[in-house]
């Protein structure tokens, strides 16, 4: 029978090993938000532009890439990086990875807020005499990122969950602080299962935020 032992993980010992990578977790999520909201903001325009030679690029990039498990893209990144850009490092190619690859999931996100946005909103635009760039700068985006808001955080929280994949590629993420702590005191088990506790906390906890949020644009609507 396995006796567990939580006594060694004490706030010394968690500050040693698994804050740094707590940190590198929490960066890489909000970059790799930012930056993906952006991408796929832009993929979503391409694809609802009409224009083939700008719909057929994004849908192909898009596609590809969500039909490849994210632990493979990364693989490929850790290895192909390097050719193209000369020697990056485990993080920063972590962070141009999940960048590319969330980007086709929020493009999804936004492209499905950008068409429930009613269509008289757009002809108002034109009405006034906006440009098709001003409408949808000023008109339609703006309503489409408030009607998509609790699914765009909803997705950051799950590409918070999938940062611990970065371990393929040796970063130094929440998980390997963990990983590391184990290994360090020989209880990989008491390690994991407390890794296990704090993905939980913090993701159960964000999605009861995202609930109480999407419940107010509820009201507004």
């Amino acid at each position: 029978m396995i006796h567990l032992d939580f006594s060694f993980l004490t706030w010394d010992v968690l500050s040693a090993f698994v804050a740094k990578g707590l940190w590198f977790s929490i960066q890489l999520t909000l970059s790799a938000m930012v930056g993906g909201i952006v991408l796929g903001t832009v993929l979503a325009l391409m694809r609802l532009s009409g224009k083939w030679w700008l719909e057929k690029p994004a849908a192909i990039y898009v596609d590809t890439l969500r039909s490849i498990p994210l632990v493979m893209v990364i693989l490929w990144f850790f290895l192909l990086i390097p050719y193209l850009l000369g020697p990056l490092g485990a993080e920063k190619t972590a962070l141009i990875t999940f960048t590319l690859f969330e980007a086709t999931y929020y493009s999804e996100i936004m492209r499905a807020g950008i068409q429930s946005v009613s269509k008289g909103q757009v002809f108002a635009g034109q009405a006034l005499g906006m440009s098709y760039r001003q409408t949808m700068t000023l008109v339609v985006l703006p309503q489409a990122f408030r009607n998509m808001l609790p699914v765009l955080l909803t997705q950051t929280i799950v590409l918070f969950q999938d940062t611990s994949l970065v371990y393929a590629i040796g970063a130094y993420d929440l998980l390997k602080g963990f990983e590391v702590a184990g290994k360090n005191f020989n209880r990989p088990v008491e390690t994991y299962l407390v890794a296990a506790a704090v993905y939980f906390v913090i993701c159960f906890s964000l999605s009861m935020l995202v609930r109480r949020l999407q419940k107010k644009i509820a009201i507004i609507r």
